[in-house]
């Protein structure tokens, strides 16, 4: 594939992303000479990393957002043809371990979620990642209210964390982040702080953004 070279503005960010809009993956993958996986569910995050790629991304694995130069983390997210998420979307890791200089104004999440561009792929159940379509990004800053509710929910995972008590981190938990499981399969174990502040061995987890809080972004953005 030819060498995409990263954005030095917004502005040119956001033309770059726009005129993505409109057109399949499969029609971008031939302008740009990359092969398709057939099987998404073998290759989960090819979609994201294609994005990455024709954007000028270049922050890969680093806890920094992706155009670390503008300060912008990228996000790409399947949604139905309503704009409505089909799933939670990942965010970061939870720390699990020496978490004692963990502060939410320096932490990752914070740094990842101050300027967000959500990248929508239009898709239904089933439909063949060829045809699904990139929709219109937006440019997303928190309002005061919802960083508000990032902070609590932020503040009491870390808590919960700190003080042994990981069941409590269960599918309830949190009004915009929620805790999942991040790890490929259940033999992947870290090292944790247990209930009586012993170190156990655990599944890694990380911070997700519910379904319904991104929606609400979508929602008001598309005016829908």
């Amino acid at each position: 594939m030819p060498l995409v070279t990263p954005p030095q503005s917004i502005d040119e960010l956001m033309k770059r992303a726009e005129s993505l809009a409109g057109f399949s993956l499969g029609q971008l993958a031939q302008r740009y000479q990359s092969s398709m996986p057939d099987n998404l569910l073998l290759e989960k995050g090819w979609v994201g990393q294609f994005i990455e790629f024709l954007l000028g991304a270049y922050s890969g694995s680093l806890p920094e957002p992706d155009f670390p130069n503008l300060g912008i983390e990228l996000k790409t997210l399947p949604v139905d043809q309503h704009g409505r998420p089909w799933e939670s979307t990942y965010v970061s890791v939870l720390p699990l371990h020496d978490t004692l200089n963990e502060q939410w104004d320096t932490s990752v999440v914070k740094k990842k979620l101050s300027c967000v561009l959500w990248f929508p792929i239009v898709t239904d159940k089933g439909t063949p990642p060829e045809q699904r379509i990139a929709g219109m990004p937006l440019l997303w800053r928190p309002d005061q209210e919802q960083w508000n509710i990032l902070r609590q929910d932020w503040e009491e995972a870390m808590e919960k964390v700190t003080l042994g008590k990981l069941g409590e981190l269960n599918a309830r938990f949190g009004q915009a982040l929620q805790i999942r499981p991040k790890a490929a399969n259940s033999r992947v174990l870290t090292d944790a702080i247990g209930p009586e502040g012993s170190v156990v061995k655990t599944l890694p987890r990380g911070f997700y953004l519910r379904r319904n809080f991104t929606e609400e972004i979508l929602q008001k953005f598309y005016q829908l």
